[in-house]
């Protein structure tokens, strides 16, 4: 139970807009520290602190997605003092955090870390929404001075400009991908009547040569010479097609993915996470577009609503049928469990936020948002669930 002495946490007032812009860029957490590790070394270089950190921060937690000097990965949202820069339009700094009411019980802050200087930049996208903050801790009590808040104020932009490229890249290999099946396909079309078209050229050839038809020969040498080159410009196009490789993904990457970024919100709660590979399709790739943070949603949902010592599972499911592919998810929990009012809410995209079971603030829009990315995807979901016993998210997307 949350006590009523602790420090009420803020929640930026275009919070809606502020996911909404960080959905967008879809990032994959496990996935961005290379891309940013120079930055985050130059900011602790910079500012002169031991620690730097490149913070996301969605709903339910802050994504440390590169850090110097510090080995962390995620926190709890209401435990970040980056929640307190995304709230402001500026610089946020605290010169000694064991003094300051806001930050003074953090687990950080305390043994064996001792952390005491905090300044923290947002992530402002062009829209003007901060989606995270590029900040720098110290053991030491201090405050930088202007000059070097101003650098790392330029290194913040550097780290927004980039998430921009490389969300830019994703589209465009999401593009390009597209572009290759329909040549692969466009190739295959024509290969087909192609070759049987050599094969009446073989037999006229041949009956032509009985009947001394030499007339004949020529026009049938240009016929099957120009068919030979499109035969040939389609081979080429399907072998250019099989070296080209893209970003993987498959069921036991999604797997080992949810584990990594999931299985240490569960330990914090002791609660029993459990993800699963149904079928046989575990190795054929498909698209992670908006998968890891529509299941993230659900599956940080579901922590949340469950007991000490509770479960969560998460099955994952590919299914093929006529060469058409479908992912299945499932994510059960036995905690709370939800009211038909709450369920119709949810389809509706309209459930407030509320309490988890040891006083989390909920910062909504979790679920709103996952019902609006399986929307943009055409697939569906289905809840069942009842009060008191748990709940189950059922949902099926159609892959390309």
């Amino acid at each position: 139970m949350a006590l009523a002495t602790e420090p009420i946490r803020p929640i930026p007032a275009n919070e809606v807009e502020r996911l909404k812009a960080l959905a967008a860029f879809d990032p994959d957490y496990t996935a961005l520290q290379a891309e940013f590790e120079n930055l985050t070394a130059l900011a602790a270089k910079i500012s002169g602190n031991d620690i730097s950190l490149v913070n996301l921060i969605d709903s339910f937690t802050q994504w440390t997605v590169s850090n110097h000097g510090l080995d962390i990965d995620q926190m709890k949202r209401e435990e970040s003092i980056c929640q307190y820069t995304i709230s402001g339009d500026d610089h946020f700094e605290i010169s000694d955090m064991s003094l300051d009411e806001r930050s003074k019980d953090f687990f950080y802050v305390g043994s064996p870390l001792n952390l005491r200087h905090y300044l923290g930049i947002p992530l402002k996208t062009k829209d003007g929404y901060n989606i995270g903050a590029l900040c720098v801790l110290d053991a030491n009590a201090k405050k930088l001075s202007a000059e070097k808040i101003e650098l790392l104020k330029l290194l913040a932009s550097e780290v927004v400009d980039k998430m921009i490229k490389l969300k830019s890249l994703q589209q465009t290999r999401q593009a390009f991908d597209e572009l290759k099946k329909k040549q692969r396909k466009l190739a295959h079309d024509i290969r087909g009547p192609l070759s049987g078209i050599n094969g009446i050229i073989e037999i006229i050839r041949k009956r032509g040569y009985q009947n001394k038809m030499f007339d004949v020969m020529d026009y049938l040498f240009m016929i099957d010479k120009s068919n030979n080159e499109v035969l040939n410009l389609t081979e080429e196009i399907l072998l250019q097609d099989k070296k080209i490789i893209g970003e993987v993904f498959n069921m036991v990457i999604f797997k080992d993915k949810l584990d990594k970024l999931y299985t240490p919100q569960a330990k914090t709660k002791n609660i029993f996470f459990k993800v699963k590979v149904i079928g046989e399709h575990k190795e054929v790739n498909f698209s992670k577009d908006k998968l890891l943070q529509i299941t993230g949603n659900l599956v940080s949902n579901a922590i949340k609503f469950s007991s000490d010592y509770g479960t969560v599972t998460v099955k994952l499911d590919l299914v093929i049928v006529d060469k058409r592919k479908s992912l299945k998810i499932n994510v059960s929990d036995n905690g709370n469990g939800l009211s038909q009012e709450a369920i119709d809410k949810i389809m509706n995209g309209k459930l407030e936020s509320s309490e988890g079971t040891i006083g989390e603030r909920g910062y909504g829009l979790g679920l709103p948002m996952v019902m609006a990315d399986i929307k943009a995807l055409n697939g569906t979901m289905e809840i069942s669930s009842e009060e008191g016993w748990g709940t189950n998210f059922e949902i099926t997307i159609p892959l390309s």
